[in-house]
C-alpha cells in the first residue's frame, strides 16, 4: 500500500516537472495574453457574443495558443545556448538541460502543424495565413535578428502586433482598413512596451548579445526620450479607429485617457532614467493595452 502511494506520487510528482517546463517553452502566460487579445477582437468583429460562432470562437483560442506556444518553442530552441548566460532564462527547460533539443523541436512542431491546420480548416484560410506569417517572422526573422541590429524591436513588433488582427479576420472572414488599425495601434505599443522591459532587463540582455534599446548608449536619456515618443506617438493612432468611425466616443475617451496617463512614468523615466519609472512604464503600458481593447468592445457592442 505505501508502495503504491508512493509511486503515485512520484509519477505526480513527475507529471507537475514535465508540465511546468512546458509551460516555461510556450511561455504560458504571454501565449495566454495573446490568446486573449485575439478574443477580444474576435468578439469586436462579431459585434457581439449573441450572434457569435462557439465553434470558430474555440478553434480560434485552441489553434492561435498552440501557434504561439510553437513559436515560443522555437525561439527558445534557437537561443538555448545564449540562455545560458541570462540570469532571467537560464532556468528554462532547455539551458538547464530538463529538456532536449529533440524533444522541444518535436514538440514545436507539432504545435504549429496543429495550430495552423485548426486555424486554417476550422476558422479559415486566411487567419491560417496570418499564422503561419506570424510564426516564422517571429522565430525565424526575429530571433536570429536580436543579435544583429536594433532593428530586430521593428520586426517583432509585427507578429506582436498580429493577435488582433487574426481575432477580427477569423471572425469577419476579410482584411481591410479596420483590421489594420487594429494592428496599428498594437503596433506602435509594442515599442513602448518592449523598450521599458529592455530598460529593466538591459544587463541581463547584454550577457548574451542583446542590446535592444533604441540608443547605442544603453539606459540614458536618449533611449528614454525614444520610449516616451513611442508613447505620444500611441496616443493619436489609437484614435485613428474613432476617425475613421468605426468605434465611438467610450474608446475615444478610454484612449485619450489611458495615452495621457501613460505619459507621465514616460516623462519620469526622461527625468531619472531609473529601472523604478521604466517598470512603471511597462506596468501602465500593460494596463493602457488592455483597457482600450476592453472598452473597444464594449463600445462596439
Amino acid at each position: 500500500m505505501l508502495l503504491e502511494k508512493s509511486v503515485r506520487a512520484d509519477i505526480s510528482t513527475v507529471i507537475a516537472a514535465k508540465y511546468a517546463d512546458y509551460s516555461s517553452l510556450v511561455k504560458m502566460r504571454l501565449s495566454s495574453l495573446v490568446v486573449f487579445t485575439a478574443a477580444i477582437s474576435y468578439l469586436y468583429a462579431d459585434k457581439g457574443v449573441e450572434i457569435m460562432d462557439w465553434s470558430k470562437f474555440i478553434s480560434l483560442i485552441i489553434g492561435g495558443f498552440l501557434v504561439t506556444g510553437s513559436a515560443n518553442g522555437f525561439n527558445q530552441v534557437l537561443e538555448r545556448n545564449l540562455d545560458k548566460f541570462m540570469k532571467r532564462t537560464q532556468n528554462r527547460p532547455l539551458p538547464s538541460g530538463r529538456m532536449s533539443v529533440v524533444e522541444a523541436l518535436i514538440a514545436s512542431l507539432l504545435m504549429g502543424i496543429s495550430g495552423i491546420l485548426i486555424l486554417g480548416y476550422q476558422v479559415n484560410y486566411l487567419t491560417a495565413f496570418f499564422g503561419i506569417f506570424s510564426l516564422l517572422s517571429y522565430a525565424f526573422i526575429y530571433t536570429p535578428l536580436k543579435q544583429v541590429s536594433r532593428l530586430a524591436v521593428f520586426v517583432g513588433a509585427i507578429p506582436g502586433a498580429m493577435p488582433p488582427l487574426l481575432g477580427y479576420v477569423a471572425s469577419a472572414n476579410h482584411f481591410g482598413m479596420e483590421p489594420g488599425l487594429l494592428f496599428a495601434v498594437q503596433f506602435v505599443w509594442q515599442f513602448t512596451h518592449f523598450w521599458a522591459i529592455a530598460w529593466l532587463l538591459n544587463e541581463d540582455y547584454n550577457k548574451a548579445g542583446f542590446y535592444l534599446l533604441p540608443s547605442l548608449s544603453g539606459t540614458t536619456k536618449a533611449s528614454a526620450y525614444w520610449i516616451m515618443a513611442s508613447s505620444i506617438i500611441q496616443i493619436p493612432v489609437s484614435v485613428l479607429l474613432y476617425s475613421f468611425h468605426y468605434v465611438g466616443v467610450i474608446y475615444l475617451i478610454s484612449a485619450i485617457v489611458m495615452g495621457v496617463w501613460g505619459l507621465y512614468p514616460a516623462y519620469k523615466l526622461v527625468k531619472n532614467c531609473d529601472a523604478v519609472s521604466a517598470k512603471k512604464v511597462m506596468l501602465t503600458g500593460f494596463l493602457y493595452i488592455t483597457v482600450i481593447q476592453v472598452m473597444m468592445l464594449i463600445d462596439k457592442i
